[in-house]
């Protein structure tokens, strides 16, 4: 039987690490929502060392806090009308929900594309044991995204778009302060942000940058923010930044001009949505999840095959040969197709499915 509510609905959600974007999500839907939240993340990781402001009206809890039994005690005190959950990996997470489905509606995050990998069957064959016995909705970002859920076994009419969303109105604000100097002199620089690991293609990205700088005359300088393993690469046209929180961010956009993204595996990739609403043009790997929604090729950027350095070089050529104002041009594309999706379509969605008497179950 589904659970009825008279108050306002207590929404839980059983995280993984915190994003800033994420908590944009969140502070939209207490602002537009008279709703009760509680978030129980993973501690904050150490090479993204976020600083949140916490929107009031929400509560925030590291699930370190709880042994196992005490997160049993904790969700069956707040005593959710919904409950959202990130992923599978996470086996606390899994056994607490049990029990919940045939109740309230709980929603499983799903990033991960289908690929018809030898895991990804095996995980629908199992899923009728691991995941639609737990799981009454499939929360996606794209239509890759999508063809994986129903492969596990959710109906079409269970499942969501839109799971990802950058705080498409900060970033946008951003954008519109710069414009106007962008459009009196346009930034000679490309920009990367990201952590510092082969599978995010960062030494690709410096390959195919000093390659180009190697055999053109031109002004052109390459950003980089963020950290990892790898360690930065020593170039005269090439500077590094560490990592950078978003509140600082403003001063990187309004000093780049194309923000590539050359990852060798990136599910979605938010980060791509925050440039694009700030109104750049971008460079992207065809292993970028983000691409299928906020790029249209050879418009507003450049789609390149993963690991390529040659043709992601092309890419480069293509895009500082064109003039400023094309660029420019390019740039307020990005931003058009940005708004698509935002933190008030993701709460609008949660919402949707918390009222709907009857919600969809799976197969």
């Amino acid at each position: 039987m589904n659970k009825s509510f008279q108050q306002k609905p207590r929404l839980l959600f059983l995280y993984s690490e915190l994003a800033d974007y994420f908590i944009a999500c969140i502070r939209k839907l207490v602002a537009a929502y008279d709703v009760e939240v509680k978030v129980i993340h993973w501690s904050v990781n150490a090479e993204a060392p976020f600083a949140f402001d916490f929107p009031a009206g929400a509560v925030f809890c590291e699930k370190k806090l709880f042994d196992k039994q005490k997160l049993v005690e904790e969700i069956k005190s707040f005593s959710p009308d919904f409950i959202y959950c990130s992923g599978w990996m996470d086996k606390d997470y899994l056994n607490v929900i049990k029990g919940y489905k045939h109740k309230i509606p709980v929603v499983i995050g799903l990033d991960t594309w289908w690929e018809g990998k030898i895991k990804q069957y095996l995980a629908c064959l199992l899923s009728r044991f691991t995941l639609l016995n737990k799981f009454s909705h499939c929360w996606v970002p794209g239509s890759k995204q999508k063809q994986y859920a129903i492969k596990l076994g959710f109906r079409e009419e269970a499942i969501r778009t839109g799971y990802y969303t950058a705080d498409v109105d900060y970033f946008k604000g951003i954008g519109e302060a710069c414009a106007l100097g962008k459009k009196k002199k346009y930034p000679h620089r490309l920009i990367y942000e990201g952590r510092y690991y082969d599978f995010k293609g960062i030494t690709d990205l410096w390959d195919a940058f000093i390659s180009w700088k190697r055999e053109t005359d031109n002004d052109w300088e390459l950003w980089c923010l963020g950290t990892g393993d790898i360690k930065p690469i020593e170039h005269p046209a090439i500077k590094h930044f560490g990592f950078v929180q978003p509140k600082d961010i403003g001063p990187f956009i309004l000093g780049s001009g194309v923000f590539v993204m050359p990852s060798h595996f990136e599910p979605w990739g938010v980060v791509m949505h925050e440039f694009c609403a700030a109104g750049l043009p971008v460079i992207s790997s065809d292993k970028v999840g983000s691409a299928e929604a906020f790029i249209k090729d050879e418009q507003n950027g450049y789609i390149y095959h993963s690991g390529n350095v040659n043709e992601l070089k092309e890419c480069i050529a293509k895009a500082t040969a064109l003039p400023d104002d094309k660029l420019f041009e390019m740039g307020e594309l990005s931003r058009q197709l940005a708004v698509k999706i935002r933190p008030i379509t993701w709460a609008d969605t949660l919402m949707k499915i918390i009222h709907k008497q009857a919600y969809e179950g799976t197969k």
